[in-house]
């Protein structure tokens, strides 16, 4: 029998249920896709806890790869047997088929495994959105990844280092720093309480990094801001150690004449013309080798432990839930 997984109020892992879940038939402009991998991220677990509030009762998930099962009227673009890809909005991947509008999937080249589509749509539009969005990256420019090792942090590293900048990335051990190297950071600084300020003043010269990407929250916030040049740009784009204390606008200028930005993935994504030229953008990285890494693959049914292991840090690349 299929399966999904919902929620019926905000919570802890408690509040994920598997229930049994029948095929649907995909309404006008809509696809059945039936699910062979399916991403995991924080944002599910903000949809979770209600940090992000969804509409309930609510099945999670944000991205996924499979193959187009049923096709409804209208739809004219793909065909039972497609293959496709997706991420962002609407909700609703935690499940092994589910109904998404056709101008949301991506057609799948047949070079592009499901489960390597699954582990970095997400993420690879969310580094298109940095990289190209936020701050214009490039040759000659230096970049702070937090949390490089993990899903989001190592194939921004991956990118980044493409387009010909310097990456120094933090993790919070030596066995995750080096996974962060393999993902093409110059530089790491390890551990959570590391000197991170001093230590990215010692790699640039004094200078700070030019754009920072941190998804820590709490109190790396602070931190973080301090490792940045004059002029340069901070990207806040996740709280995974918890909310992020109310910022004074002195901390950011005028003295540290600071951009501080707090891009959104799903309004990056929203906008389906952004969505699409992304989208094409990670696939062409993927061919060259540069997505996702896989980290932990878990039956859907196991939602509760990959999230547990995600919000305890005990994961490195991008996990995965398959059906």
């Amino acid at each position: 029998m299929d399966k999904k997984i919902q929620i019926a109020r905000p919570g802890g892992i408690d509040q994920l249920r598997v229930s049994a879940d029948a095929p649907a038939d995909p309404g006008p402009d809509e696809i059945r896709v039936r699910h062979e991998a399916i991403g995991v991220s924080f944002i599910d677990i903000y949809h979770r806890t209600g940090l992000y509030p969804l509409p309930l009762p609510a099945t999670l998930g944000v991205e996924g790869a499979g193959v187009v099962e049923a096709v409804g009227p209208g739809v004219t673009r793909l065909s039972p047997g497609d293959r496709v890809a997706y991420a962002g909005a609407p909700v609703g991947a935690y499940a092994s088929t589910r109904l998404l509008p056709e101008a949301r999937a991506i057609v799948l080249p047949d070079d592009i495994p499901a489960n390597a589509a699954a582990a970095s749509m997400l993420r690879g539009i969310t580094a298109h959105m940095l990289l190209t969005r936020t701050f214009p990256v490039g040759p000659g420019t230096t970049v702070l990844i937090h949390a490089a090792a993990g899903g989001t942090g190592a194939l921004l590293s991956r990118w980044a280092k493409h387009l010909g900048a310097t990456v120094i990335g933090t993790t919070s051990s030596r066995e995750k720093a080096e996974l962060a190297r393999q993902a093409g950071a110059d530089h790491v600084i390890v551990g959570r309480d590391a000197d991170h300020v001093g230590e990215v003043r010692k790699l640039t010269d004094g200078r700070g990094v030019d754009v920072a990407y941190d998804g820590i929250g709490g109190g790396m916030l602070a931190r973080t801001l301090a490792c940045v040049r004059p002029f340069g740009t901070v990207a806040s784009i996740g709280q995974a150690a918890g909310p992020i204390p109310p910022l004074d606008l002195e901390d950011v200028g005028p003295r540290r004449s600071l951009s501080l930005a707090r891009p959104s993935f799903m309004a990056y994504a929203a906008d389906l013309s952004t969505y699409r030229t992304a989208a094409a953008a990670v696939m062409d990285m993927l061919r060259q080798g540069i997505g996702g890494t896989i980290g932990t693959a878990y039956a859907l049914e196991d939602v509760a432990r990959a999230h547990a292991d995600l919000e305890a840090g005990r994961s490195t690349g991008s996990m995965l839930l398959v059906p």
